[in-house]
């Protein structure tokens, strides 16, 4: 590669042959490394800042999102826990209404099996009643046969004592 350089660098040598002006190339050279150095500087070095600031900004993103994600699964573990306990809840409320439902059917089974027997035991006391309403109403109309047919037989009519002494003998008969 010396070599190279030196034959290119020699008088009457091929660079010459080829039009080579040392003056331009070496001006060329200092140019291309003011461009080259001014385009690091102002271009290169600010796109690389952007593209690093991006890459931070991505890295943040990503790690905002472990953190959502951490953040959603224990969001959707809390979710889980309250709705078993809200379907253990449901269960319970459930049950205590089966529980108050069969307490209040009981209750009013109760009820109306105590109101059956008030019925039926004002019934019982109305047929009582109404026996012994019709057994004096009988024993008063016996009496008052019985003095009628007295009456009739002996030919002779009765005092109110003797009406009512035949009235009271014959009611003493009939409940015996």
């Amino acid at each position: 590669m010396n070599s190279l350089l030196i034959f290119a660098a020699s008088e009457g040598g091929m660079a010459e042959q080829f039009g080579v002006n040392w003056q331009l190339f070496i001006s060329q050279c200092i140019a291309f490394l003011v461009v080259a150095l001014a385009l690091k500087k102002f271009a290169y070095a600010p796109v690389l800042k952007v593209l690093e600031d991006r890459k931070q900004r991505i890295a943040e993103g990503i790690e905002n999102a472990d953190k959502i994600k951490t953040e959603l699964e224990a969001t959707q573990a809390q979710k889980d826990e309250i709705l078993k306990e809200a379907g253990v809840k449901r269960h319970e409320i459930i049950d205590a209404a089966k529980a108050a439902a069969a307490k209040l059917e009981k209750e009013e089974a109760e009820k109306a099996l105590k109101k059956a027997e008030d019925i039926i035991a004002k019934a019982q006391e109305a047929t009582e009643a109404s026996r012994q309403e019709m057994m004096n109403e009988l024993k008063a109309e016996i009496g008052r046969l019985v003095v009628e047919t007295t009456m009739k037989v002996s030919g002779k009519v009765l005092s109110d004592e003797d009406q009512q002494r035949l009235i009271d003998e014959t009611n003493k008969e009939l409940a015996a």
